[in-house]
């Protein structure tokens, strides 16, 4: 069995990817930064249809807590699984902001920093001796980094950052046999930002070429793909799953 943890997968993608990886036969660690209950309604339903889950708390912006993270991952793979190591890490935990480039705060723009960059970057180390030879990172970033959308450049900007910083972790962690991909989501029905009101569903609809927005099992659905091993020759790369977004 593989043991996957997903970042920010109380709601949203995280709980697409959550649900889509125990269909599979995968054990998941899925965090939360505040929404404890949504997050145990996630793991609760998943060992209702027979899988297994925990339910851990991570704040993906405080680097220093990330030591002691890292302990209770390794509990939670003994108590609940006999192991000491994991499979894959998905990236996923992070907000948006809208605002234009001419309003954008310093305080804006370091959280948006933190939350989609350095916390993937020093999480990733952190967890890295408990990965497993051969396992996987997906790293969820966004189509905005392809399609330049106004009022959210520092969010664009960072996941664009994230998209780079996967290429050099399929090189650096790649003696290893562990795999770095990222996938990046177009609109899809999530609370981001405050999720979609019918105005901007519409808009963004009629931006795609299958007339709709997605739905996050859609894209939790592909990342749990990536983590299995059918798709092993797969690394270093971008994949968006966006329904044809903006061609």
């Amino acid at each position: 069995m593989k043991i996957i943890i997903v970042t920010g997968g109380s709601r949203g993608i995280g709980a697409g990817v959550a649900r889509q990886c125990a269909r599979r036969g995968m054990g998941v660690i899925l965090t939360y930064n505040s929404n404890a209950v949504a997050a145990e309604q996630v793991a609760a339903a998943i060992t209702a249809d027979g899988g297994k889950a925990v339910a851990l708390k991570l704040d993906v912006t405080d680097v220093p807590s990330f030591p002691a993270f890292r302990e209770a991952v390794g509990s939670a793979l003994r108590s609940t699984w006999g192991r000491d190591g994991f499979d894959g890490l998905v990236n996923n935990g992070g907000y948006g902001v809208f605002n234009p480039i001419g309003s954008v705060t310093e305080a804006e723009f370091d959280g948006l920093f933190n939350v989609h960059l350095k916390g993937p970057f020093f999480l990733t180390q952190t967890l890295l001796p408990l990965i497993n030879d051969g396992g996987q990172i997906v790293n969820v970033t966004s189509a905005t980094t392809r399609v330049a959308t106004a009022g959210v450049a520092p969010y664009a900007s960072f996941k664009g950052g994230l998209e780079v910083l996967t290429r050099y972790m399929a090189k650096e962690f790649g003696h290893r046999g562990i795999r770095a991909n990222s996938v990046a989501p177009g609109a899809i029905r999530t609370e981001l930002a405050g999720g979609l009101n019918d105005e901007l569903e519409a808009m963004l609809a009629s931006q795609t070429a299958l007339g709709r927005v997605g739905e996050p099992d859609e894209v939790g659905g592909v990342i749990a793909s990536l983590l299995s091993d059918e798709n092993r020759w797969i690394n270093a790369q971008s994949i968006e799953v966006a329904g044809g977004y903006v061609i």
